[in-house]
C-alpha cells in the first residue's frame, strides 16, 4: 500500500475541497503547496485518474475521487475502532472520550468546563479531534467520537441528541477604517444599523465550514448582495484582530472578549432572531450513556455561565 493512502490524505483533500486553492489549503495544514501538490499527483498517477474536478470553483470530488474518499473514510473507521480495541486493553482503569470540536471553537470553550469535569473524573482521558462540524457530525454518526460540540444544534442530523446552552447572539466589529463607523462610540445602539448595509461593507470572515459564516451566506442569499469579502480564516480570533486593526468588518460571537476600543471600531449586538449561535454538545441517539458520559454533560450544561464578553 502506498504511504499516500492513509488518514493524513482524507485531511488533504478535505482541505483542498474546503478552500478550492493548493496554497490555502497547504497553509491550513502546516506543509508547503509543493508537497500537497506532489501528493495528489502522485495518488492521481497511482489510479490512473483525476480525484478532484479542478477544472472549475468550487473544487469537487470526481466520481472517481469519491470512491477513492469513502475508501479512505473506511480506514479512518477502522484504524479508531482499532485504537478504542487496544486502550481498553491496554488501560482498563481509564476511559477514553473522543471529543470532536472546531479548534477556534474549542480554544475558547473547552478551557470552561473541561478543567472542572477532570476534577471530578480524573481516570477519564480526553482526545480532541480538531476538524470543520460538517466533519466532525460525520464521525459522530460513525461512531469514530464519542461526542461532538458545535454552535447550532438546529441543523444536526436527526438521530443525533444535543444538550444546548440556548441562543447565543453574535456582535459586529466595526473598524474606523468603515463608513458605518461612529466616532469615539463604543457601543452602538441596537437595531441602528440595517443587516444589508453591514453586509455591503468589506468583510474579514470565517472560512466556509463554520456556522457563523453559513449564517451570513444566508443572510447575503436573502439580501442577494455581493460580498467585497477582504480576507478569509480559519480561526475567529484571526478575524477579530484583523477587524479591530482596520482591515474591515466581522461578527463574532458574544462569548468572545473584546475590549471596547472606540477611537478605533465600534461594538455593534446583531438582532438575535437574524444571527444567533446555539452551543451544544452531541451524541448519538444510540449510545448508552456511562456515569462519566452524564457528568461530561453535566460539566458541559452547568458551566454555560462562565460564557461572558
Amino acid at each position: 500500500m502506498s504511504k499516500y493512502h492513509n488518514q493524513n490524505t482524507l485531511y488533504y483533500i478535505d482541505a483542498l475541497l474546503r478552500f478550492s486553492n493548493y496554497s490555502k489549503a497547504a497553509d491550513s495544514l502546516y506543509i508547503s503547496q509543493p508537497y500537497l501538490t506532489q501528493v495528489i499527483k502522485r495518488i492521481e498517477g497511482e489510479l490512473n485518474c483525476q480525484i478532484i474536478n479542478r477544472s472549475e470553483l468550487p473544487y469537487r470530488l470526481t466520481e472517481q475521487g469519491k470512491i477513492y474518499y469513502d475508501y479512505l473514510s473506511s480506514l479512518e473507521t477502522v484504524y479508531s475502532n482499532m485504537r478504542r480495541q487496544i486502550t481498553a486493553l491496554t488501560d482498563v482503569d481509564k476511559t477514553t472520550i473522543k471529543i470532536g470540536i472546531l479548534g477556534s471553537i474549542g480554544s475558547y470553550l473547552i478551557p470552561l468546563f473541561l478543567p472542572k469535569f477532570l476534577l471530578l473524573y480524573p481516570n477519564c482521558h480526553i482526545e480532541l479531534v480538531e476538524d470543520i462540524p460538517e466533519n466532525n457530525e460525520k464521525r459522530l454518526l460513525k461512531g469514530e467520537v464519542d461526542f461532538f460540540i458545535g454552535q447550532n444544534s438546529n441543523n444536526i442530523a436527526p438521530n443525533l441528541f444535543a444538550v444546548t446552552w440556548g441562543k447565543h447572539g453574535y456582535f459586529a466589529v466595526i473598524p474606523k477604517s468603515c463608513e458605518l463607523y461612529q466616532d469615539n462610540v463604543s457601543t452602538l445602539a441596537p437595531n441602528s444599523i440595517a443587516i444589508e448595509d453591514l453586509l455591503r461593507q468589506k468583510l474579514v470572515l470565517t472560512a466556509r465550514g463554520s456556522a457563523i459564516r453559513a449564517q451570513i451566506d444566508h443572510l447575503l442569499s436573502i439580501y442577494k448582495v455581493k460580498p467585497d469579502i477582504i480576507l478569509e480564516s480559519t480561526e475567529i480570533r484571526t478575524v477579530k484582530h484583523l477587524a479591530m486593526s482596520g482591515l474591515g468588518v466581522t461578527v463574532v460571537p458574544e462569548s468572545l472578549a473584546i475590549s471596547p476600543r472606540p477611537s478605533e471600531y465600534n461594538i455593534y449586538d446583531l438582532p438575535v432572531e437574524q444571527l444567533n449561535l446555539d452551543y451544544f454538545i452531541a451524541y448519538h441517539s444510540e449510545r448508552k450513556l456511562s456515569e462519566i458520559d452524564k457528568g461530561l454533560l453535566d460539566s458541559f450544561i452547568y458551566n454555560k455561565d462562565a460564557v461572558a464578553r
